[in-house]
């Protein structure tokens, strides 16, 4: 090769470096505003966890306590933390958060701020301490660990006056600097009401806003661990679903409006704010039983596998999270039928979701920003890739041609949510004999957001077709799937 060849290859080569180089540095999306932070994102990720209701309630065979149970009641006969965490971890359980305190106001840790608590209990001679025993199990198996602490408290005679909230603080103080860092810390939204109050027995009602002084239990609870969740109060980082009932509606939008008022309307929040001002995902809380505490007359009412995949399916996919109670019974165990429910129940979803059928098609677009966000990274299950359309573009479909004839019932639908959740409808079509046909599905395809799970009939296959109808900002879709669960 002559030196003038060599030197005009060596450009050449230079122009398709140059032009490679620049295809990939081109410049992602704008967000899409508002947007997760990066400890809401991670929050989402876990998209189930568990719920342990336990305390003087499973004795007393109630779900609400008043507040005058004694506390030598509490009388467990066989407390194993071990095997509640290996029963949710065994069950896809990513985390656990436990009632430390619920309305009646005792307490299962050995607290400085009142004597109405396991230290006042024949448990381990008044030497136990619950909260304690569970966080070193979830640490020795690998199990984030949350807290609930009920603002509301009906056996402390100074709720409602100045001195319960320092007291509430202090006990938030306690659990948040003793027991490690936490993913998730719970106010409830029950507040005032009637109570014994130290013997008082009568009804106290306070301004929940302004009373507890949330923003100051927040840096309490920031302080200590920065990246936790917080539900309630006035300054939540993620929503409940308006229900526990465990279904969040289809349409599903990860943005809420963050006026206190906006916070307790129950009609809102099963479904957010298309033009919310934050990001608030949802949380669908509900219990594996008809109560949140144990009852022996409910050991025949336990969910059944079917309709722990119906809640699955109204909660993850429908762009919420799960978090699913388990009652401890008063041998301080999770009872059996619910533990092989709920194992067994997780079992199948590994099997349903094993084998996506979009990996190994053919996958095209009809528009795409550039190279760096191709359709092809739809199926690579990377949350750092996405496929994109370029500014402007109003519609947009992806279509999966298959190797072969391909029967499948379920789609996975993921959108790039730390540029924001943008779609607003979208359209499912399988081609099949020579021509595209709709698939039915029982439910308004709208929203995505993080995860939006689709069930429908068995259809057989040779392309699939999504069509994306309606979206703010940039389409951002990061992953698709398509699956066949018998």
């Amino acid at each position: 090769m002559s030196f003038k060849n060599l030197i005009l290859n060596t450009k050449r080569a230079s122009l398709f470096v140059g032009f490679l180089i620049l295809v990939s540095c081109a410049h992602r999306p704008e967000p899409s505003y508002p947007i997760p932070t990066a400890q809401q994102l991670e929050w989402q990720q876990l998209e189930t966890y568990a719920f342990i209701h336990f305390g003087l309630n499973t004795f007393n065979d109630m779900e609400w306590g008043y507040g005058n149970s004694l506390s030598y009641t509490f009388n467990p006969t066989s407390i194993d933390c071990e095997q509640w965490v290996l029963t949710l971890k065994a069950a896809g359980m990513k985390g656990v958060i436990f009632t430390a305190k619920h309305h009646d106001g005792f307490c299962l840790w050995p607290t400085e701020t009142t004597d109405y608590s396991i230290k006042n209990t024949y448990y381990k001679d008044g030497q136990g301490d619950l909260v304690r025993e569970l966080s070193e199990a979830c640490k020795k198996h690998d199990l984030k660990f949350g807290i609930y602490v009920s603002p509301w408290d009906r056996h402390q005679a100074e709720y409602g006056y100045q001195g319960y909230v320092d007291i509430y603080h202090k006990q938030i103080e306690e659990l948040t600097s003793n027991y490690g860092e936490l993913f998730e810390f719970w106010f409830d939204g029950a507040n005032g009401g009637t109570g014994w109050y130290g013997g008082a027995d009568e009804m106290r009602s306070i301004v929940a806003e302004k009373y507890y002084n949330y923003e100051k239990a927040r840096e309490i609870v920031w302080s200590h661990s920065p990246n936790a969740a917080i539900f309630g109060g006035t300054v939540p980082t993620l929503r409940w679903v308006g229900n526990e009932k465990g279904f969040a509606e289809p349409t599903q939008w990860c943005m809420y409006k963050t006026d206190f008022q906006s916070l307790n309307d129950e009609k809102s929040l099963v479904k957010g704010f298309k033009d919310g001002n934050a990001w608030l995902p949802a949380e669908v809380d509900v219990s594996i039983r008809p109560g949140w505490f144990y009852h022996e007359s409910e050991d025949a009412q336990v969910r059944t596998v079917e309709q722990l995949m119906d809640l699955y399916y109204n909660s993850v996919g429908h762009n919420a999270n799960l978090l699913l109670n388990f009652p401890v019974n008063q041998e301080g165990r999770i009872p059996s039928i619910d533990s092989a429910n709920a194992v067994n129940w997780y079992q199948k979803l590994q099997k349903d979701f094993s084998n996506n059928h979009l990996k190994g098609s053919k996958v095209t677009a009809s528009n795409t920003r550039s190279m760096r966000f191709g359709p092809k990274y739809v199926t690579d299950e990377d949350y750092t890739t996405y496929w994109a359309t370029e500014d402007g573009v109003t519609r947009a479909e992806l279509i999966f041609d298959f190797p072969q004839t391909t029967a499948f019932n379920r789609l996975l639908l993921q959108e790039y949510v730390p540029l924001g959740q943008n779609v607003e409808s979208f359209c499912l079509d399988y081609y099949a004999n020579g021509k595209w046909l709709p698939i039915e599905v029982n439910e308004p395809t709208t929203t995505i957001g993080y995860k939006r799970l689709i069930r429908f009939q068995t259809v057989k296959a040779d392309k699939l077709r999504i069509r994306f109808k309606v979206f703010k900002g940039t389409l951002c879709i990061n992953r698709v799937g398509a699956f066949f669960a018998e």
